[in-house]
C-alpha cells in the first residue's frame, strides 16, 4: 500500500511540476524546457495607447509583489510560459536590422521552433499590408509607419543558430507544409494574405 502511495505521489507531482510557470533566461534553455518555476507572475495586455506611446509588444509580464523579479523580468528573462502559454520577449529580439521594442508576445513551440505574432518590420511593412489612410511618408521608415497598423501582426520564427526572427511568409510556409503537410499546399497556394491570422491557420497544423 505504501509503494502505491508513493508512486501516485510521484506521478503527482511529476504532473504538477510540468504544468507550473516557468521563466527561461535564453533560448537553449526554452527549447530544453530548462526554466526557472515561478508562482508569482501576471500578465496584462498593453493597451492601443500604450502601445502608441511605448511601441512594443502586446503584453507587459510582471511579479505583484516583488519589484526586483519585474526588472528582470524586462530586461533579462527570455521568455515566460504561464499557464501553459508562451510568451516571448521581444527586447532580444530583432528581425535584420530592425527590432521588435520591448514587453512580450504570445508565441507558439512547434517542431522544436518558436512562431511569434508581431506587428510587420521594414520591407514586410510596406509589401505584406497596404496603408489604409493619410499620405505616405518616404524611405523604409516610412513604409513601415504607413503600413503597419496595431491589428495588423505577421509571424515570425526564431532562428536557432543566430537567434534572430525570421520572417515567416509564403515562401517559408509553402517549404513547411511540402515537409510536413503536403496535401494542404494546394489550398495555401490560393491564399492571398500572409497576415497573421491567415498563416497561423496552416501552422496550427504542424503540430
Amino acid at each position: 500500500m505504501r509503494k502505491v502511495l508513493y508512486l501516485f505521489l510521484g506521478v503527482f507531482f511529476a504532473v504538477a511540476a510540468s504544468a507550473q510557470d516557468k521563466m527561461f533566461v535564453n533560448l537553449a534553455d526554452l527549447l530544453s524546457d530548462e526554466g526557472d518555476v515561478v508562482t508569482t507572475l501576471n500578465k496584462t495586455k498593453r493597451t492601443k495607447s500604450q502601445i502608441y506611446l511605448s511601441p512594443g509588444a502586446d503584453y507587459e509580464i510582471y511579479s505583484t509583489d516583488n519589484k526586483e523579479l519585474s526588472r528582470y523580468l524586462k530586461k533579462r528573462t527570455y521568455a515566460v510560459r504561464l499557464n501553459d502559454t508562451l510568451y516571448i520577449n521581444c527586447k532580444h529580439l530583432k528581425y535584420k536590422k530592425y527590432r521588435f521594442g520591448n514587453w512580450y508576445a504570445q508565441a507558439e513551440l512547434i517542431k522544436g521552433h518558436v512562431y511569434f505574432q508581431a506587428q510587420p518590420l521594414g520591407q514586410i511593412a510596406s509589401s505584406t499590408l497596404v496603408p489604409k489612410e493619410g499620405s505616405k511618408l518616404g524611405g523604409t521608415v516610412g513604409d513601415a509607419i504607413n503600413a503597419s497598423n496595431l491589428n495588423d501582426k505577421v509571424f515570425y520564427v526564431i532562428n536557432p543558430g543566430t537567434g534572430e526572427a525570421d520572417f515567416v511568409g509564403k515562401e517559408m510556409m509553402t517549404r513547411l507544409l511540402s515537409t510536413y503537410q503536403p496535401t494542404l499546399l494546394e489550398q495555401f497556394s490560393q491564399e492571398s494574405s500572409e497576415k497573421a491570422d491567415v498563416i497561423g491557420k496552416y501552422l496550427e497544423q504542424l503540430r
